[in-house]
């Protein structure tokens, strides 16, 4: 008897087994922010978190197995709490620098851009290099490649850290700062909205920081890269990417 229902057991272990993939599907947190528009946002009107990055790991979820659970934070907090598994990867509009790559690890190549000045429309100068600032304040996001890329220049006479880009654009908008450095795309789509008025973003400036924007995942995930990476290139090779980036007013192109 004891024997049968052993062997009851087993069978029912089987068919439970063969029942569970697809509702248990894996479901991995993704940290994104809500203030990189185009790349990721807030949309007010579900409360969700959209854009660029999370259209793309999704894509890559669905062709990869698993799910995704977006998760919003702030720009800055994204490295520490990948490294601290509060989440398991990274899509937002962050630069595969060799500094992060020293912490994390990187998939292959998503998009490529460099960034852009805002300055009060009432300035009209055509500034084309960082060299025509010299000695001015200047701002830049916490926790982007800008930062320090400014600071190391000796230009300035003050580099100002924002928490977001519409800070920084708020700034000056009012006047308040003569001049902002910050990812050129996100730039573009923020002034297209209509929402700064008094802010032009320079056509003549020529970025010096140009930066490769990719997922990022902890060193340990080895085959979780490897999964994000073949998606990926698969995606790339349909057309896929290249319309999520379409979507979002970007030119397919650029990466």
């Amino acid at each position: 008897m004891a024997l049968k229902r052993y062997v009851q057991a087993a069978m029912a272990a089987v068919v439970l087994s063969a029942a569970m993939p697809a509702s248990a599907q894996q479901v991995l947190k993704v940290g994104s922010t809500p203030t990189g528009v185009p790349f990721t946002f807030l949309d007010t009107k579900t409360n969700s978190i959209q854009g660029i990055m999370v259209d793309l790991i999704t894509e890559i979820g669905n062709d990869a197995g698993f799910k995704v659970q977006i998760e919003p934070m702030q720009f800055s907090a994204l490295v520490p709490s990948l490294t601290s598994n509060k989440i398991d990867i990274i899509s937002a509009a962050m630069f595969a620098t060799a500094a992060r790559k020293e912490v994390i690890d990187f998939s292959d190549a998503v998009y490529t851009y460099g960034e852009g000045l805002v300055v009060p429309k009432t300035d009209s100068k055509n500034y084309a290099s960082q060299d025509d600032l010299k000695g001015e304040a200047v701002g830049a996001q916490v926790g982007t490649a800008f930062v320090d890329a400014l600071k190391k220049t000796g230009l300035f006479n003050e580099v100002k850290v924002y928490d977001t880009i519409p800070d920084i654009l708020r700034d000056v908008n009012a006047g308040r700062l003569k001049a902002g450095f910050a990812d050129y795309p996100i730039l573009a789509y923020n002034l297209k909205q209509g929402n700064f008025a008094e802010v032009r973003l320079v056509d003549s400036y020529k970025p010096v920081t140009v930066g490769t924007v990719a997922i990022g995942v902890r060193k340990s995930d080895t085959e979780l890269l490897a999964k994000i990476n073949a998606s990926l290139a698969k995606l790339k090779k349909s057309g896929a990417i290249g319309k999520i980036l379409e979507k979002w007013g970007q030119k397919a192109d650029a990466s």
